[in-house]
């Protein structure tokens, strides 16, 4: 949440033992809906417990989205919710939420390209190419042994780990799933 208040910082909630969330800046109890509200405004807030003053506004932003998810209105794939449960307690937990919020920026600045767009179909190519871009320097700074093995592997077919070897094979197998929406979608924005 970028967004200001417009007022010197963001609004602060207070969630009480009892569950209860109280908006300091309208001095009312709130909702997880209204918090939700406040999300898609771009309005910025801090959930703080009341007694303790701890920062619980992770556990409460998780619980909307749990909550969203039980109603029904999915908005993540079942692969992607195991992958994340995948990365807890990996080495790779600790380089996920920068990708992530790199991934869900670069989304929200296209999307807004795409309400803009005559033909989003062209945006999203552009898209799907500045993502194989992104990927390819995600993987240099988080992982740069893989990426160094695949550029190793191109340059020379001896691989000595496995793991690596399979790591690059798999990183190629998705560059070769992009090039190929890529494909689809510029012979479906052709036929417009």
């Amino acid at each position: 949440m970028a967004k200001a208040t417009g007022s010197d910082g963001p609004i602060i909630i207070k969630k009480y033992a009892n569950r209860r969330l109280y908006d300091t800046s309208t001095s009312s109890y709130v909702t997880l809906d209204h918090l939700s509200d406040l999300v898609r405004e771009g309005r910025d807030f801090e959930v703080r417990d009341a007694k303790s003053g701890d920062d619980l506004t992770r556990q409460v932003l998780t619980q909307i989205i749990f909550e969203q998810e039980t109603k029904g209105q999915g908005a993540l794939p079942l692969n992607f919710l195991r992958q994340l449960i995948g990365f807890y307690g990996g080495g790779a937990q600790t380089f996920l939420p920068a990708f992530l919020e790199m991934s869900m920026n670069s989304f929200s600045d296209t999307q807004k390209e795409w309400r803009k767009a005559a033909n989003p179909m062209n945006l999203f190519e552009a898209q799907a190419k500045r993502n194989m871009v992104m990927f390819e320097q995600a993987m240099k700074m988080f992982m740069p042994t893989v990426f160094q093995a695949n550029r190793t592997e191109r340059q020379s077919p001896a691989a000595a780990n496995p793991f690596l070897e399979y790591q690059a094979e798999a990183m190629a197998a998705m560059k070769e799933q992009m090039e190929a929406i890529q494909k689809q979608l510029s012979e479906l924005s052709r036929k417009d």
